[in-house]
Order: structure tokens, then sequence, then C-alpha cells
């Protein structure tokens, strides 16, 4: 039996799990980002999700390493 992940192509809010997924990092750093900023999240209630747009934003932000 394989398990398959739910491509999230087409999402607007990713929970902290599945944004840590996209960017392929850990979880925890994904709570860091949010906690210092870096990374934009909105509340819904008790729960945070991250628009599809914020985490654009910060991989177009982020910058390479030089030669």
């Amino acid at each position: 039996m394989s398990t398959t992940i739910a491509p999230l192509v087409g999402r607007l809010l990713y929970k902290p799990e599945e944004a840590a997924e996209a960017l392929a990092i850990g979880r925890s750093t994904v709570y860091e980002l949010m906690a210092e900023g870096a990374l934009k999240y909105i509340k819904l209630g008790r729960t945070r999700r991250i628009r599809r747009t914020d985490l654009e934003a910060y991989v177009a932000n982020l910058a390479p390493l030089p030669h």
C-alpha cells in the first residue's frame, strides 16, 4: 500500500505542515519563519494559514548564494 500526497496545486491557503512540504523544509522551520515575520500568515479562529501568494513571495525573496 502506497501513500500518495494530494497535489497542492490550485490551493489558496496552506496549513503550516502543507507549506513545509511545499517548501521542502521542516514544519518547525515554517513556524520559526512565521514567528520572525519572514513568512506571512493569517489567523482563522485558532488556526494559522499561509496564502499561496505569500509562499511564492517568500521564495522569490530568497537570495541565492554567491558563487
